[in-house]
């Protein structure tokens, strides 16, 4: 048994399905019952727990061979590192009452780092933690999701004008599709244990992009010129807290400022291996674009 905690998401419901689609047994963890029927039509048990509530997390993993777990940025959190903390307690704790053979955490790209670089030092806690347990750990540090471009895309098409906080703009990075990770996730949990008690694996796409390569991918997409353009540091804070708390701001902020340095946020040199995924930027960014 296979058990997908956050089933319902781009990279749990990836998983999830290439599992199926090899046969195997799924059960899939979610929070809202209303996003079930997705993942039942192809075949998974459904278990309902909230990430902080370790009592029902164990419950709905329990007799689980292997379990996925991903810790979900909480965005609009009054202290969003303090909920990130009580998640990660509580999945340790619930995994540890369980005891599956194999937990595969989705992490992140720069968890290795020592000093405080925003979202990604929350994910070296996150490791740290599960590091913990008594099971075969694989940590998969995913590069930033092409998806999260989506974010921004309306004010492309309105403005021609693609913000972007990674600066410069033609410097190139690490970044992957959403379900490619998932895919990546599923071909590691249908490995044979190895006789390490941990695992690490980098994921990131077929190539590394720049905010230029997103401006003409979406250039060719949309028919006309998108041209990248930095925003300015100094007007950071004032985007992000449109849709962010401004616990979740300050997280953020450290990410690109550290993103921007160059080189941080990248695979840890001389450890683990580097899985690839095959989608290209432009067939992530497509479906993204509203009908025409």
């Amino acid at each position: 048994m296979f058990a997908i905690v956050g089933a319902a998401g781009k990279v749990g419901y990836s998983t999830s399905l290439a599992l199926r689609k090899a046969g195997l047994p799924v059960r899939a963890i979610l929070r809202d019952e209303a996003k079930a029927p997705s993942l039942s039509e192809i075949g998974c048990e459904i278990a309902l727990a909230d990430l902080q509530d370790p009592a029902a997390l164990a419950r709905s993993i329990a007799d689980a061979d292997a379990v996925q777990v991903i810790l979900p940025p909480p965005l609009r959190a009054t202290d969003a590192a303090g909920e990130m903390r009580r998640s990660i307690e509580s999945l340790a704790e619930a995994l540890g009452q369980a005891r599956p053979k194999r937990v595969l955490a989705i992490s992140d790209y720069g968890a290795h780092i020592t000093e405080d670089v925003g979202m990604p030092t929350m994910f070296r806690v996150f490791e740290e933690r599960l590091g913990q347990l008594y099971a075969h750990k694989i940590f998969l540090r995913s590069a930033e999701h092409m998806e999260g471009w989506g974010l921004v895309i309306p004010v492309a098409i309105a403005s021609g004008i693609l913000p972007s906080f990674h600066d410069p703009v033609d410097m190139k990075f690490p970044t992957i599709s959403a379900p490619d990770l998932g895919l990546i996730a599923a071909d590691l949990l249908q490995q044979p244990t190895t006789g390490e008690d941990l695992q690490i694996v980098h994921a990131e796409g077929p190539h590394r992009y720049g905010a230029n390569e997103v401006a003409a991918a979406l250039s060719q997409l949309l028919g006309r010129t998108v041209e990248a353009q930095a925003v300015p540091r100094s007007q950071w804070k004032k985007s992000f807290e449109r849709a962010l708390s401004p616990s979740a701001v300050e997280l953020l902020i450290n990410l690109y400022d550290a993103h921007n340095k160059g080189g941080q946020i990248d695979i840890e040199p001389q450890r683990g291996e580097v899985r690839y995924g095959t989608t290209d930027l432009i067939d992530a960014l497509r479906p993204l674009l509203p009908p025409q």
